[in-house]
């Protein structure tokens, strides 16, 4: 029932100090992120923080991987603000209790996705499309950001082409200090990442950012910061269901958690070298997690590429560290959330920047063009898409790319010579063969009885596996043909000629 029980009664003292170490890692890295990446949805900072403590334990409980850091994430975020915005912009608090719908909608679905096996729903996510997808989020996340780090307005929007018209636009309102302040954050972000990847590189900017801001007045010169951040642990209790909200919301928490599991599952997948991990239980896990987060009026949450790496570089052993991890979290908000009041807007704009770059992965899109064409075309339809029409529309457009694809290849298979004996043509299907393949595989076959050497062409059918009726005709008539002797075969197509004539 809890795996996190039976790995604390089999680890060592050791490892549990590895856990101990890890777990505070990765708080330091979650604090200023879970902050920032709340604002990305769209909701205050703080928000972030309550989902990133009840929430963490319940994974801890019941998730399968061990290093897997789970929390608020960039991706999740944008989708957030995404689907929320253009239905409710005015009202704060309406916009707050609205995200911790869609976490508990998110939670329920992934839940009862896990209680009825559909884990394997993960395997059509193909990976072109989510290179594709990513590179386009990835970049739409960083835009989205251009207002805290430039210090202007900019319009909210899922499409790259708004986003620059409206930058284009407003070019001579950059304030140079919000500009300055990013930039610097930025470099000491990537350089320390470079250099020191398992230096606390976010808790330093943070600290560096609001200190100055406090010490030199820097928000009198209009430095936007985080503000007043209320202490104090959150409240348990589920958000108002309004069912017309619930019908609005349902695509999004449709979305957000089939992106979420490939998210989660994907960065287990990268760590799970002891081959522990389990789809099913982690949706059950990620579920619970969502709607814990609503119940503490988070919004939803996955499972984190960054994060996940630094917790299995700092050691990890177990799910333990997630429960030091939540454990941190509420101590901040407990004893601490009175030191963020400085904390500029424009660092944080910076953390999801700098956190964001390595999504867009070109190797990989590099990698595609050389060895798939067809592959990178499904990848560069879900980034295009993405970028121009949005999240949602994009994920769908680059599935729909990636079943294309599929139909294409198994309706053209390639026939692959075995060898020719006695004029009979050996042949196999590289792939399934069935209705919608039949005549292409028809057709490669009689150009190759055209050549004089060959008399009768036979399917190898050991690889066939299951077959429809279609196929199954197919291979009869090939067998048939392959077992008469070619004066036979002259003779009925003699026959059949004579027959035409006639008719």
């Amino acid at each position: 029932m809890f795996p996190l029980i039976q790995t604390l009664k089999a680890s060592t003292r050791g490892e549990l100090r590895s856990d101990v170490l890890a777990g505070l890692t990765t708080a330091v890295m979650l604090v200023p992120q879970a902050m920032a990446y709340a604002m990305l949805a769209g909701l205050d900072p703080i928000v972030g923080l309550y989902a990133s403590t009840l929430p963490l334990a319940l994974y801890a409980l019941v998730g399968s991987s061990r290093p897997l850091a789970v929390g608020p994430v960039a991706m999740d975020s944008l989708m957030v603000a995404a689907g929320l915005l253009p239905l409710i912009s005015n009202d704060p608090a309406q916009y707050a209790t609205a995200a911790a719908l869609l976490a508990l909608m998110v939670g329920g679905i992934q839940l009862l996705m896990g209680l009825v096996k559909a884990g394997f729903l993960v395997r059509f996510l193909a990976k072109p499309v989510i290179t594709g997808f990513t590179a386009a989020a990835a970049i739409i996340i960083g835009l989205s950001q251009l207002k805290s780090a430039l210090g202007i307005s900019l319009p909210r929007s899922q499409q790259v082409h708004v986003i620059l018209i409206a930058l284009s636009e407003k070019l001579g309102e950059i304030h140079p200090l919000t500009l300055g302040v990013t930039a610097i954050s930025v470099i000491t972000l990537v350089v320390l990442k470079k250099v020191s990847p398992r230096f606390p590189r976010f808790l330093l900017v943070v600290a560096a950012g609001t200190l100055t801001t406090w010490a030199f007045g820097l928000d009198q010169m209009g430095l936007a910061v985080v503000g007043e951040v209320p202490a104090g642990l959150p409240s348990i209790s589920l958000p108002w269901v309004n069912l017309e909200l619930v019908g609005q919301l349902f695509p999004i928490a449709l979305a957000i958690a089939l992106v979420a599991m490939m998210e989660a599952i994907s960065v287990a997948k990268r760590y799970d070298e002891a081959g522990e991990l389990k789809p099913n239980r982690e949706l059950v896990g990620l579920g619970l997690a969502n709607l814990a987060s609503a119940m503490v009026g988070g919004y939803p949450i996955t499972g984190g590429f960054s994060r996940t790496a630094v917790n299995a570089q700092a050691g990890a052993k177990s799910p333990l560290a997630g429960l030091v991890t939540a454990g941190v979290v509420v101590l901040v908000l407990v004893f601490l959330t009175q030191y963020f009041y400085f904390l500029p807007k424009a660092v944080l704009a910076a953390i999801i920047m700098s956190a964001v770059i390595g999504l867009v992965d070109v190797q990989g899109l590099q990698g595609l063009w050389k060895n798939n064409r067809m592959d990178f075309a499904v990848a560069m339809a879900a980034f295009v898409a993405t970028l121009t029409l949005g999240i949602q529309i994009g994920m769908a457009i680059g599935v729909g790319a990636s079943l294309i694809a599929l139909l294409w290849r198994t309706a053209t298979p390639k026939v692959k010579e075995l060898g020719t004996e006695d004029g009979v043509l050996s042949v196999q299907i590289e792939g399934p063969l069935y209705f919608g393949n039949t005549d292409s595989v028809r057709e490669d076959i009689a150009a190759m009885k055209l050549r004089p050497e060959v008399h009768q062409v036979r399917i190898q059918t050991d690889n066939l596996g299951s077959l429809d009726s279609t196929a199954r005709s197919l291979v009869e008539e090939l067998e048939k043909s392959a077992t008469q002797e070619p004066e036979d075969l002259a003779s009925i197509a003699q026959s059949e000629e004579e027959r035409e004539h006639v008719a």
